[in-house]
């Protein structure tokens, strides 16, 4: 999956916290896509338009790197940049030794717990993580 972000922010900037949910009390729409199948996501600005990311795997590798599950073209963004686990019910990201860093809710992190709405910066990409109950 390749994907190349129109806008950007430096790794060194703090996040802003993106709202997932279009209003509180419209849980049928994320980021303006309607309804997707149950199941964790990413979510992408891309063209004034929010794009969903599945996350399928148990291991899903973020890159720019044609290795990675999900290619994030951008020079910030490092060939093997970031993993997310998926475990017991829990989603984590570890930082890949990346040179630009990993961010969560915009905290560095080497490695982070992911939750509903969470933003995640990888190199100048800004990524949400959405979690689509059953």
């Amino acid at each position: 999956m390749t994907t190349t972000p129109t806008e950007h922010t430096t790794a060194f900037e703090p996040t802003v916290a993106l709202d997932a949910l279009q209003g509180p009390a419209d849980g049928d729409r994320v980021a303006g896509v309607g309804r997707p199948a149950p199941g964790r996501y990413f979510t992408i600005e891309e063209g004034g338009s929010e794009r969903l990311l599945p996350l399928e795997r148990t291991i899903t590798h973020l890159g720019r790197g044609f290795t990675a599950d999900i290619q994030l073209e951008d020079v910030s963004v490092s060939r093997r940049h970031a993993i997310v686990t998926q475990r017991r019910g829990a989603v984590r990201i570890l930082d890949d030794r990346s040179s630009n860093g990993t961010f969560v809710n915009g905290r560095r992190i080497q490695e982070a717990e992911l939750r509903h709405g969470d933003v995640v910066v990888i190199g100048r990409v800004v990524l949400q993580y959405v979690d689509v109950p059953g």
